[in-house]
């Protein structure tokens, strides 16, 4: 028996930047693999303020955004085996199919099936799940958590124990992760390094964490924000460089007090101009940088080829690298444990009612993670 149509709040982005306003909308049950959850918490990401004033995607309104999210399964669709109703699950922007090129290298968490969602509809059939008075609504890469209910792809969440703060346990859907896994996974930080930091917000405190749970022995933070530094010290921060302050480039003063430049260096900025300065901060022969931020204007990075040619290495990562399916749990159970530090990074908790408000704090950089508290 299938279930039915629900109908449910949701945080409606009629157009680019437009404040959300929340609507009635109809949320279909869940098709082929797919599940429907009830959305418990999401958290406010730096990307879904960025894509919601984007106008480089007009036609992809109206819109419901979020993807930073934890529920319970409300229903599952045909062929789901690996949830029940009732399951609490973290919903993931990026999914894992297990039989793809990708999904079966060990190499890459690109799922050739479940990969980012661009296209503002579910993967399967390219259709979305929500209406409004029968016309749709797009998603927003297939998670769309700034409603009530919502459908995804089974392949795109995460069975998580019902012991775990659905308030907290958010923010390793999307920030905490990827600056985990760029620490960990992609840059791979050896004891005793030197790392730079371009960005102090959740993703930059994450890789922090990262590396201080690596030993490395300095942890020089960059951020235009000097408060950043009182909160990076609690994450692993132990040198803090203000750009606003200083009267010569960044790459000189990190060059020149660690002797030559940084072992590794991360761009959480989402700007190409602080990747070439991050790539520059490296030292040469084996300097890393690893880029995880997204730009919002100028794609392009530019850089002077001898910096490689020295041979420094310059990396992309989406997810810090994580297969969600496989790899997430394991994350989850550290948080468990107590020995990744989650909660610190949640500044603000809100009611679902004032999601515009918790949307201004990120775009104004006054939050680091905002909680929205579906049922309050």
């Amino acid at each position: 028996m299938s279930s039915p149509v629900i109908t449910c709040k949701a945080a409606v982005a009629w157009g680019p930047g437009e404040p959300l306003v929340l609507e009635e909308v109809e949320v279909d049950p869940p098709k082929e693999m797919e599940i429907r959850v009830k959305v418990v918490c999401t958290s406010i990401c730096r990307s879904d303020v960025s894509q919601w004033e984007s106008k480089a995607q007009p036609d992809l309104f109206p819109r419901i955004f979020g993807h930073e999210a934890s529920g319970i399964v409300e229903s599952i669709g045909q062929g789901v085996t690996d949830f029940e109703v009732g399951d609490h699950v973290l919903t993931v922007f990026i999914g894992e199919c297990k039989s793809c090129r990708h999904c079966i290298s060990g190499k890459s968490n690109m799922c050739q099936k479940l990969g980012l969602e661009r296209k503002g509809v579910m993967h399967t059939d390219q259709k979305t799940r929500f209406t409004i008075k029968g016309k749709p609504v797009y998603h927003y890469c297939a998670v769309s958590s700034f409603s009530e209910y919502t459908v995804v792809h089974s392949g795109c969440a995460i069975k998580i124990s019902p012991s775990a703060s659905m308030d907290r346990i958010c923010l390793l859907s999307c920030g905490v992760s990827a600056g985990l896994g760029a620490a960990w996974r992609v840059a791979d930080i050896s004891k005793g390094s030197t790392v730079a930091i371009f960005g102090l917000g959740t993703v930059g405190l994450s890789v922090a964490q990262g590396a201080k749970l690596r030993g490395a022995s300095r942890i020089i933070g960059v951020d235009t924000n000097p408060e950043k530094y009182e909160k990076g010290k609690a994450f692993g921060i132990t040198e803090f460089i203000n750009p606003d302050e200083c009267s010569e480039p960044i790459q000189q003063i990190i060059k020149r007090i660690t002797d030559g430049g940084a072992d590794y260096s991360f761009e959480c900025v989402g700007d190409t101009g602080v990747v070439s300065t991050a790539l520059q901060s490296c030292c040469d022969g084996w300097g890393l940088t690893v880029t995880l931020g997204v730009p919002k204007v100028k794609p392009e990075v530019g850089a002077h080829y001898a910096l490689l040619l020295s041979g420094r290495t310059l990396k992309g990562t989406l997810f810090g690298g994580w297969k969600p399916k496989s790899d997430l749990p394991s994350l989850v159970d550290k948080y468990m444990r107590k020995e990744i530090e989650v909660d610190g990074l949640v500044t603000h908790d809100m009611p679902f009612s004032r999601i515009n408000e918790a949307l201004n704090l990120m775009r104004e950089s006054k939050c680091l993670r905002c909680v929205i508290h579906m049922s309050k």
